[in-house]
């Protein structure tokens, strides 16, 4: 499977993973201290354009551009994770994950070794980011299908 089909497939996943879920459901903390559903799909939809823009600006910026960090814990309380809705979340991975699957497949094999500085973490390539992406979504994964486990659902 390409890169860009591995990026692709966790917009799938993540849809397969909520299926069936009800707004409750999506709302409730069956697991204590941990988020909701809801909130770990509006974690996830707030992260994927950052992760989008970093590979952006790696592709196109060129010669080492900044790629900006971002806090977790400070979009989690300051962007109304409980006031959202979970199908919006899902949308915006998708279309995210769409529209850069679509560009990461029309790269040549070199592009995937260019740079970029994040701001806390370093020099990263942007296969880097890329397998970063893929990632995220595969380690909230198992989150929701504790959450689901935990409701019976």
């Amino acid at each position: 499977m390409s890169l860009a089909d591995e990026y692709l497939k966790g917009a799938a996943d993540l849809r397969a993973a909520v299926a069936g879920m009800t707004p409750e459901q999506m709302a409730a903390r069956p697991v204590p201290g941990k988020w909701s559903t809801l909130e770990v799909l509006c974690h996830l939809a707030d992260f994927e354009p950052v992760f989008a823009d970093r590979m952006k600006r790696v592709i196109a910026l060129g010669d080492n551009p900044v790629l900006l960090a971002a806090d977790e814990n400070l979009f989690a309380r300051e962007l109304r994770y409980e006031g959202r809705d979970a199908a919006e979340e899902v949308a915006v991975v998708e279309a995210t994950r769409r529209q850069m699957a679509r560009i990461l497949r029309g790269l040549p094999a070199e592009a995937f070794g260019r740079t970029g500085t994040h701001s806390l973490k370093g020099p990263q390539t942007l296969e880097q980011i890329a397998r970063y992406a893929i990632n995220h979504v595969n380690h909230h994964l198992p989150f929701i299908a504790e959450k689901r486990k935990a409701l019976g659902v």
